[in-house]
C-alpha cells in the first residue's frame, strides 16, 4: 500500500509508521511468580517494543487451558507431567532450566506446637497440601511416602499425616496463604516460597535430602504463537543473568 495519503488517513490504514505489538504470553507456574516477575524486566529491557503478559496458576490449571485452545507463547512449568499433556502444543524440545525442593512450614506463633516432622501426623493438627493434580500436591505426597520407609519414622507415617488434611489447594501460593493466616497448622511448599518477607510469618521445617524430592521445572515454545519472542524469552530464562534471578529467588540449577 502506498502512502502517499494525508497524515490521518495514512495512520488510519496503517501508514503511520509500525503498529503496536502484541504482548508476548507467557503461562507460568504459580511459584515462579516473583522470579518471572524479574525475569520479565530483563527481557522487556532487551526488547523495548515487546511488554510480556504473565499467566501465573497451577501448572495443571495452566495446562488444561493450553489443551482447550487459551493462546500463548511460552510455557514454563513445575514439572515435566504437565509439560507433556500439551506436548502436541510445544515448538521443538522443552528445557529444564530450574530445580527446586520441598520444606515444610508453620505459623510464626505455632499454636500447634510443630517443631519436627513426625509432629505432623498427631492427631488433630491442621494439614494443608496443594490438591494432588498440583505438581507440588504430588511431591508432597511422594515425600511423604519416601518418609513412611525412613526407619525414623512408622511405616503409616503417610496414611497418619494425610487423615489430618484440612484442604486441598488449587496452587502453591494458596497453601503458603493459608498457613501464614494461621488457617492451618501446617503446609508443605517449595523451598523458593519462604522468601525473606514470608519468613516473619512462618517456621520452616527441613524435609531430609534423603526424603526429600526434586521437583524439575521445564519452559517450551508454544507452536501457535510468536515463535521468535517466545525462543528471546526462553534465552533470557537460561541465560547466565536468568539463572541468577531464578537463584536469587530459591531456585537451585538445572
Amino acid at each position: 500500500m502506498r502512502c502517499g495519503y494525508p497524515a490521518i488517513l495514512a495512520v488510519a490504514l496503517g501508514c503511520g509508521g509500525d503498529a503496536p505489538r502484541a504482548p508476548l504470553t507467557v503461562f507460568a507456574a504459580a511459584s515462579l511468580t516473583d522470579a518471572f516477575g524479574e525475569i520479565t524486566l530483563v527481557y522487556e529491557r532487551q526488547n523495548p517494543d515487546r511488554t510480556v503478559r504473565l499467566n501465573l496458576a497451577g501448572s495443571q490449571q495452566l495446562a488444561l487451558q493450553l489443551a482447550q485452545g487459551a493462546d500463548a507463547d511460552v510455557f514454563a512449568s513445575a514439572d515435566l507431567r504437565w509439560m507433556q499433556h500439551v506436548r502436541s502444543r510445544v515448538a521443538g524440545e522443552p528445557v529444564a532450566f530450574a530445580r527446586n525442593r520441598l520444606v515444610a512450614i508453620v505459623p510464626a506463633a505455632n499454636p500447634a506446637g510443630v517443631t519436627s516432622l513426625e509432629h505432623l501426623s498427631r492427631p488433630g493438627l491442621r494439614l494443608v497440601l496443594a490438591a494432588a493434580a498440583v505438581p507440588v500436591g504430588a511431591y508432597s505426597r511422594d515425600a511423604l511416602g519416601r518418609l513412611a520407609v525412613d526407619p525414623r519414622f512408622p511405616t503409616d507415617f503417610a496414611r497418619r499425616v494425610l487423615e489430618n488434611l484440612v484442604s486441598e489447594e488449587e496452587n502453591v501460593k494458596a497453601v503458603v496463604a493459608k498457613v501464614q493466616l494461621g488457617e492451618a497448622d501446617a503446609g508443605i511448599v517449595y523451598a523458593s516460597d519462604v522468601t525473606a518477607a514470608l519468613a516473619r510469618d512462618v517456621r520452616v521445617v527441613e524435609i531430609p535430602e534423603a526424603s526429600n524430592v526434586t521437583a524439575t521445572y521445564p519452559i517450551a515454545v508454544l507452536a501457535a504463537g510468536d515463535t521468535a519472542a517466545a525462543r528471546a524469552f526462553v534465552a533470557v530464562v537460561t541465560s547466565p543473568a536468568g539463572r541468577a534471578v531464578l537463584a536469587r529467588h530459591g531456585f537451585r540449577p538445572p
